[in-house]
């Protein structure tokens, strides 16, 4: 039996790994340590209330004390979702990235080693790698070129997990993922604020000529891949995690006008964002052939599943608008 700790199990990404977890392996048992920010939200694990194997405590990834209580449920093993994510918020403010993504970090490693746990897993991001040209591809051995406060604020949580199993011999595992999308996702990213807009006749933001690449990924492929970085996944490694879907930003709002039925007098192009970075573009060739990952969601299908997500799902939407934190 395995008891994890998920941080940032509300959010997200975080919140539909637990759920896949609880899902396909009846002997684990989760731990969801969240402060409930923004971002974080418990109706996305609201249904779970109840589960025998879930555990949810508010509690700050920042604070030793809350990581403590959580570590002492028994947990023996830790997956890092938590963090400020948004690009956007990070220019307005570092604050809040630094103190989360670099000291929260800086928390839990020290509690991995505090209460001995078998493994600690970093999920982190490939915009620590920077821009890529309109070739090639981030390796695991790509130099960390990040270019925005967040960026730069995982790579250097990033950095403290290597020290740590290098300095510590901590079994400490970092995985780095490509855009996800998916239901549950936060409508401030890219798809789910487009799809709730559009669902209301909104203009959509596009920065600049709109023709930034990303790469894009289902957020149930990613979770496989966190949960096969966790099993299987060697110490001191770096696992990238892509969908092999690379498209610019104008394209996928076009498309998304498509699917919805919606004018193209919806776009609106807006000043570009600060530092962009104009492309990324995974090569998960290593989790491919050291972990037997590969990516099981079609962008078409894992598109039309997410529009529906939100389609249906309006007052899940709702509620967010009108949250107050």
């Amino acid at each position: 039996m395995a008891t994890v700790l998920v941080t940032g199990g509300a959010g997200f990404i975080g919140s539909n790994f637990v759920r896949h977890l609880l899902a396909t392996d009846p002997a684990t048992s989760v731990v969801n340590l969240d402060s409930l920010t923004y971002a974080g939200n418990p109706a996305n694990l609201a249904d779970l209330s109840t589960h025998t194997r879930y555990t949810f405590i508010k509690g700050d990834v920042t604070s030793r004390d809350d990581v403590r209580a959580a570590m002492q449920r028994g947990v023996t093993d830790i997956i890092h979702f938590a963090a400020e994510s948004h690009v956007d918020r990070s220019i307005q403010d570092s604050g809040p990235f630094v103190r989360t993504n670099v000291l929260g970090t800086q928390v839990l490693l020290d509690a991995a080693r505090e209460f001995g746990a078998k493994k600690y897993v970093q999920v982190s991001t490939d915009e620590v790698y920077g821009s890529l040209g309109a070739t090639g591809y981030f390796t695991e051995e790509t130099p960390l070129h990040p270019n925005s406060p967040y960026s730069a604020s995982k790579a250097a949580a990033d950095l403290l997990v290597q020290a740590y199993h290098h300095t510590f011999g901590l079994n400490a595992v970092i995985t780095r993922c490509s855009n996800n999308y998916g239901p549950y996702q936060f409508p401030e990213k890219l798809i789910p604020l487009f799809v709730t807009r559009l669902l209301n006749n909104e203009q959509v933001p596009v920065y600049g000529d709109g023709l930034q690449v990303r790469d894009w990924i289902h957020v149930l492929d990613h979770c496989r891949g966190v949960e096969s970085t966790w099993r299987t996944g060697k110490p001191g490694e770096v696992y990238n995690f892509g969908g092999r879907c690379e498209m610019t930003n104008l394209a996928l709002t076009k498309l998304l006008l498509k699917l919805l039925g919606k004018p193209e007098t919806l776009i609106k192009y807006v000043e570009d964002r600060l530092g962009h970075d104009r492309r990324y573009a995974i090569d998960c060739t290593k989790a491919e052939r050291e972990l037997g990952w590969t990516p099981q969601v079609t962008f078409d299908a894992g598109l039309a599943e997410t529009i529906a997500w939100y389609q249906a799902n309006t007052a899940w939407v709702d509620a967010i608008k009108n949250r107050k934190v």
